[in-house]
């Protein structure tokens, strides 16, 4: 039995599988149009889309701009499949990174790191784009079809639900990331329940999507047998020939260990789930590393008082400088062996899913 496809409004997904957005340069056109390409939803992450423009420092908000309209163009020109951007709501840029995909007619937007109360919005008239919030909560869902649907008599087109081993930042407190009341089975469930009444409400799905350490095929078929619609990933992409870091970068994914699989607190006043290496040792011990902040990229960042900018630490990675940066990760980052490419990563994921059910 093959993988069932995934509806989103109007878009159909030939596999129910999106790969996540991963900000400062990780996913971009080339590894968006390889999962499109496979039948997936390809994402194009617009945090720090422009990091290597050369007029980034200088300005930002068209750097970034300009960034994600040739990405995201670039991404069409490989692809006729699905295409999303994921764009965090705690960026200062928000609005002109929604409205430049919006205007590049994108697929689909992926919003979190924060409730997109105003999404809706941003859409025009005719305007295809289907939007899709990610949250933590079951609280979260109901209070964001809640406003929509009052505000713009507008449903969410789904909903991405990220638990606590998902990488990067995360919408938990510290102490509730371990807590196995907070698993993703839990949230996906309370987010069914919360959304229940508005589909009948508006006599029509809204689908779920599982996040946050989902990694084979069989992980994939206990959330649809949950009644998820499908999952999103983000860590087995990134060890991926396709994906648009440097090789160093998914070299740390094949090298890391389960011990160093860490939780860390983030310049922006989340906590963060990264592989544990020099940098963020020298960080823990408080050796703070001097800048100025060129991007102010994003709304809740204390530059007083952080030890270092997150937008540096990360484009540094990113081109494989890992001594002034570090890796982002999920929680089975360490699970991670080989680099592929992206289509025999989804073979293996069908082949696991087909297997899974005898």
């Amino acid at each position: 039995m093959g993988f069932p496809e995934l509806k989103i409004g109007n878009l159909v997904s030939n596999i129910p599988i999106i790969q996540g957005g991963m900000g400062v340069g990780i996913s971009l056109s080339r590894l968006a149009s390889a999962v499109a390409n496979e039948g997936g939803i390809g994402v194009i992450a617009a945090a720090m889309a422009g990091i290597a423009e050369p007029d980034i420092i200088t300005n930002s908000i068209k750097a970034n701009i300009r960034a994600l309209q040739r990405e995201i163009r670039k991404a069409k020109e490989m692809t006729r499949g699905v295409l999303g951007v994921n764009v965090m709501v705690a960026l200062t840029n928000f609005g002109d990174m929604v409205r430049t995909s919006i205007e590049e007619g994108i697929d689909v937007i992926f919003s979190g790191a924060g409730l997109p109360m105003d999404l809706p919005a941003y859409l025009k008239d005719g305007c295809k784009t289907r939007l899709v919030p990610i949250v933590s909560s079951g609280r979260a869902a109901k209070l964001i079809c809640t406003k929509w649907l009052q505000k713009f008599n507008y449903a969410p087109d789904g909903f991405v639900v990220e638990g606590p081993m998902a990488g990067g930042h995360l919408g938990f407190k510290p102490e509730e990331i371990d807590n196995p009341a907070f698993s993703l089975e839990n949230l996906v469930k309370a987010v069914l329940d919360a959304v229940k009444p508005f589909e009948e409400k508006i006599k029509r799905s809204i689908p779920i999507i599982a996040a946050g350490g989902i990694f084979t095929g069989n992980d994939i078929r206990k959330f649809l047998d949950m009644g998820a619609s499908g999952v999103q990933m983000g860590t087995r992409f990134v060890a991926t020939h396709e994906c648009d870091a440097d090789d160093k970068f998914k070299q740390a994914y094949i090298e890391a260990r389960e011990e160093d699989m860490v939780v860390i607190k983030s310049p922006v006043g989340l906590p963060g789930r990264a592989i544990k290496n020099e940098f963020i040792c020298e960080v823990n011990d408080g050796r703070k590393k001097p800048f100025k902040c060129p991007f102010h990229c994003i709304k809740t960042c204390d530059v007083e008082k952080s030890p270092y900018c997150i937008a540096l630490a990360l484009s540094n990675a990113r081109k494989g400088k890992l001594k002034n940066g570090f890796a982002f990760a999920g929680a089975n980052a360490h699970r991670v062996k080989e680099i592929v490419s992206v289509k025999e990563l989804i073979d293996s994921l069908k082949t696991e899913f087909a297997l899974s059910a005898i």
